[in-house]
């Protein structure tokens, strides 16, 4: 009987950062799984290298030893334009500043990765305004980002990265520059999402928010610990 593949696979993992002579070690062999339909928070002080395991997630930066397979697919074999291409078909991107267009429309600033990807005119339309619609914002397709509140901005920026249907939605303290009323919202959307299937990795500092996550996961000073409270430790990195 054959086992799923994993979403996210990570064996040894480590990321040493050098700067001439010194070398500075971000990840310490970190070693993680995720399968497909989990929502997990990574929780960590700042300077935990909870940055660097999100660069890594996402593919924004590359392991200097162990192995992290995507879906499988073993990322150190891939070069910057497959990275490149994986990033946008296969991980959906939530961040703290909503990073939406100011000029341009909701359903505009959702399509963008449709364009990447090079989907017709007519398609990339019709999806971003389902997208748009499974986040709530159906009638507000034709609003800009500043005739929008802080908690439909970030709500785009989630339809945004549901567009796709990726693997996996990362996002990196989605709640950072919301109030509490916006915070509720978007955590409960993301619990939705979660019920649907989607597997969420959630990067955030605030206790409260990774309570929403069925599983926890915390890193310490580069250490990864998978379900389990870190030891305290001495040292920092970045």
């Amino acid at each position: 009987m054959s086992h799923p593949v994993p979403v996210i696979e990570m064996v040894g993992v480590d990321k040493v950062y050098a700067s001439g002579p010194i070398e500075v070690a971000a990840l310490r062999g970190a070693t993680l799984r995720i399968d497909a339909g989990e929502l997990v928070a990574v929780v960590g002080p700042s300077g935990s290298g909870k940055s660097t395991l999100m660069h890594i997630l996402g593919c924004l930066d590359v392991p200097t030893g162990g192995t992290f397979r995507l879906a499988g697919h073993d990322v150190s074999t891939l070069h910057e334009d497959q990275l490149a291409d994986v990033r946008n078909r296969m991980i959906g991107f939530v961040f703290q500043q909503f990073n939406l267009l100011a000029y341009m429309s909701a359903w505009r600033n959702v399509e963008l990765p449709l364009v990447y990807a090079g989907v017709e005119r007519s398609e990339r339309h019709e999806r971003a305004l389902a997208a748009l619609a499974k986040v709530g914002l159906a009638d507000r397709a034709d609003h800009r980002p500043g005739e929008l509140s802080g908690g439909q901005q970030q709500r785009v920026a989630i339809a945004r990265a549901l567009v796709t249907e990726p693997a996996l939605i990362l996002a990196d303290e989605p709640t950072g520059n919301l109030d509490s009323s916006s915070t509720g919202e978007v955590l409960g959307l993301l619990n939705d999402l979660h019920d649907d299937g989607r597997t969420i990795v959630l990067i955030t500092h605030e206790a409260d928010v990774a309570e929403h996550a069925s599983r926890t996961v915390t890193i310490r000073d580069g250490v990864v610990h998978d379900g389990v409270a870190p030891p305290a430790t001495t040292g920092v990195a970045p």
